[in-house]
């Protein structure tokens, strides 16, 4: 077994559990925690791992300077999704912190803070999307209207990614900036939208990526047929936006010769894990990306990652 090293350091883990209302998790859910090192050894915690309180504070932890300080965190309870992140990092000099969502299993989408009133005041940019192309407000909030109540998925799936992308800097702008109009049509889905782009977005894509911040994805048509080509973003280990373009396909907009463009959000960053474990899993159940798990996801990782939260405007209870 791997011992910790020299001198027995020790360091203290904070896990926090939220419910998918962004709020505290209910004490009664009776969440139960594994926690293993990176050594593959499970902690042992006080209850067997049941918690009575939303936060707690883990002190003694043995620190390896090694791989073994690369603990994972799992949350789960009965009637709720299991969830977790890896790797927390963990060091004697300041305690590490672990945000963790679970959403209940039968939980749905509240969008008491999207209706279309609330959604104009508060993310006027969003309100622009969703009414790009149509005859004014009240057609707009109509067309908005129908589509949160046929398909509350895809209205997630559009939040989640609208949420992402008003997150990422390029060097000129959010990719927000540059999606002119969406495609509304059965290809508004769960799991992704079409939407037509300036396609000044290519360029400052290839800047950010020459920047760090994307990755350009190789076989892009295998993945998503008739794409000429695709960079996913790399700054979390989970729920990363991709964009993928269409390049033969173009609209004009406002004198804009457009390109259509493809976001969404796949679980995972490695190529690998999301081939074997998403895309593969998806063709044999014949499902798609679930809008819930991006959100978790997605949120988890802000977390753990320091940037703003990410809060598109609507929860899950």
């Amino acid at each position: 077994m791997a011992t910790p090293a020299t001198g027995f350091k020790t360091c203290t883990l904070n896990v926090n559990l939220f419910s998918g209302a962004r709020s505290p998790l209910a004490a009664e859910a009776n969440p139960l925690l594994t926690i293993r090192d990176g050594n593959q050894q499970n902690v042992a915690l006080p209850n067997n791992g049941y918690v009575k309180a939303s936060s707690l504070s883990l002190s003694g932890l043995p620190f390896f300077d090694n791989v073994g300080d690369r603990y994972a965190v799992v949350a789960s309870a009965d009637g709720y999704q299991q969830a977790g992140f890896y790797p927390v990092m963990v060091n004697p000099a300041s305690p590490a912190v672990a945000d963790i969502m679970l959403i209940g299993k039968f939980a749905n989408f509240n969008f008491r803070n999207a209706l279309w009133k609330k959604l104009t005041q508060n993310h006027p940019d969003y309100a622009a999307l969703l009414s790009a192309g149509t005859s004014g407000n009240d057609a707009a909030a109509a067309r908005y209207d129908d589509l949160r109540e046929d398909n509350p998925e895809a209205l997630a799936c559009f939040f989640n990614l609208v949420t992402a992308m008003s997150q990422i800097q390029l060097p000129v702008q959010t990719p927000m900036h540059y999606i002119k109009e969406l495609i509304w049509d059965e290809t508004m889905a769960r799991d992704r939208f079409f939407a037509w782009a300036d396609p000044a977005l290519i360029d400052q894509v290839i800047q950010a990526t020459g920047h760090g911040q994307f990755s350009p994805e190789a076989a892009t048509a295998i993945f998503h047929p008739g794409a000429t080509r695709s960079w996913k973003q790399i700054q979390f280990g989970e729920a990363n936006v991709q964009l993928t373009f269409h390049e033969n396909e173009k609209k004009t907009i406002d004198g804009v010769d457009c390109v259509k463009v493809e976001p969404d959000i796949d679980y995972y960053k490695d190529e690998a894990a999301h081939a074997l474990l998403e895309v593969a899993t998806n063709q044999l159940t014949h499902s798609l990306t679930d809008p819930r798990q991006v959100y978790v996801l997605r949120w988890i990782a802000g977390r753990h990652a320091g940037v703003p939260n990410f809060e598109p405007p609507y929860t899950i209870e």
